[in-house]
């Protein structure tokens, strides 16, 4: 049998790729993480599924759960918040189930920073003022960073960057990115992107810290810093343009 880990989405039920529901529909039984995967989406498992929620649980008893629904023959949906690939903790789960004989699928899913850029309705890659993205964290009380990863590194390429489970940060954020940016860098914190109680606050590196300090957001937020986040006057896309020779695409 297999483990399918499935990117829930950033919040929206309805945001879970019609893959990942499919898969969820199909498997007896589901490991979720409680405090961030919606709770509608449980609707979605087969009568009967047996439902873990992982918040409380260590990596050892996550992957014992998942050996053992293995060994009884039962797929199993690990339904993690946003998309796998980046900040979910599987790495450590896939090379424990290699370990283990255990086989596995990744279902992508619609990642945060991808929620908190339509929430803003901003493109995030702007011709002429901005074509790279970074996403990154800060190091505190969590894993710490690969040497050369940390913000004032990452800063001087003046690339936008989306720091996940930094809302917290946020005064160290400004000022670690300030000196590489200015102050009067766009700056914007999306908390809870595409739930009903997503909160949007938009200024700029001078303001931000205050901004999230007064709204009270400390988890469940990306920080988006970059040019292109208040870009106007850019020249339009070639991929679109006039001029371009389409007989041969």
């Amino acid at each position: 049998m297999t483990v399918y880990f499935i990117g829930a989405g950033p919040g929206a039920a309805d945001l879970i790729t019609l893959r990942g529901a499919r898969t969820l529909a199909a498997c007896r039984v589901c490991l979720y993480a409680g405090s961030l995967v919606p709770p509608e989406l449980l609707t979605e498992c087969p009568p009967g599924a047996r439902l873990v929620d992982t918040a409380r649980l260590n990596l050892d008893e996550i992957t014992a759960e998942l050996v053992r629904a293995h060994a009884e023959g039962a797929d199993v949906a690990r339904l993690h918040s946003g998309d796998p690939s980046v900040f979910s903790a599987v790495a450590e789960q896939m090379r424990r189930l290699d370990a283990a004989g255990v086989p596995y699928e990744v279902v992508p899913g619609v990642p945060a920073f991808a929620a908190a850029a339509a929430a803003l309705k901003r493109e995030l890659t702007v011709p002429t003022v901005g074509q790279t993205v970074i996403l990154t964290r800060v190091a505190q009380q969590a894993t710490a960073m690969p040497e050369g990863e940390d913000l004032a590194t990452l800063g001087r390429s003046g690339a936008l960057l989306v720091l996940h489970l930094a809302a917290r940060y946020a005064d160290r954020v400004v000022a670690e990115l300030t000196p590489h940016y200015g102050a009067d860098c766009p700056a914007a914190v999306v908390a809870m992107a595409s739930r009903p109680d997503e909160l949007v606050l938009r200024g700029t590196l001078a303001d931000i810290a205050e901004q999230v300090r007064n709204a009270g957001v400390v988890r469940t937020a990306v920080i988006i810093v970059g040019r292109t986040l208040a870009a106007t006057q850019f020249r339009d896309s070639h991929l679109y343009s006039a001029d371009r020779d389409r007989c041969g695409d």
